[in-house]
């Protein structure tokens, strides 16, 4: 892998705050699954959510096949829950530009995480099988039973609950390359 290449492609798709970290070192818990299943309002109404994703342990064996794995930092203040999902949806969309990017440079394994629920559809159906655009559609990290918190924290990156929709966001998304 030419790192400076994907460095390059990263920064200049407009994401230059971003680390590299290996698949063994991603923090795969079952607790950020509990927190999907009890708390999220999407379990279950995504197809990119679980229960419509692998279980954990085989997301721990997806990570694992991975050596470089860039975690893309995106920091941002929205002080209108309703807007949220908007940005959400656009960044997203934006990410898998990256993704293509970086599959068409020459990584066949070229996969992004994204920084939030998947959203990319304002009605989704639900289902992965019923997915109304299934080559958009990606998982994020803790619906892969990934502890964020711990996995970012690892590498020098900032995150802590937020307690007011006037705290900047510090959002992930996980680009896995190689």
């Amino acid at each position: 892998m030419n790192a400076e290449k994907i460095e390059t492609i990263i920064s200049e798709n407009g994401y230059p705050d971003f680390k590299w970290i290996s698949g063994e070192e991603v923090e795969v818990r079952q607790w950020p699954r509990f927190k999907c299943m009890f708390g999220c309002p999407t379990y279950g109404k995504s197809g990119a959510c679980p229960p419509s994703v692998p279980s954990v342990q085989e997301c721990q064996e997806f990570f694992k096949e991975y050596r470089r794995i860039a975690i893309i930092h995106i920091a941002k203040k929205v002080a209108r829950p309703d807007d949220r999902k908007k940005w959400g949806r656009e960044t997203n969309l934006d990410l898998l530009k990256l993704e293509k990017a970086v599959f068409l440079s020459g990584h066949r394994k070229a996969f992004l995480l994204f920084m939030d629920e998947c959203g990319i559809c304002e009605d989704c159906p639900g289902q992965r099988d019923e997915c109304l655009k299934p080559r958009l559609a990606r998982p994020c990290p803790e619906g892969l039973g990934v502890d964020v918190f711990a996995t970012v924290r690892k590498i020098g990156f900032p995150i802590e609950v937020l307690t007011d929709y006037e705290q900047e966001m510090n959002r992930y998304a996980f680009l896995m390359v190689e």
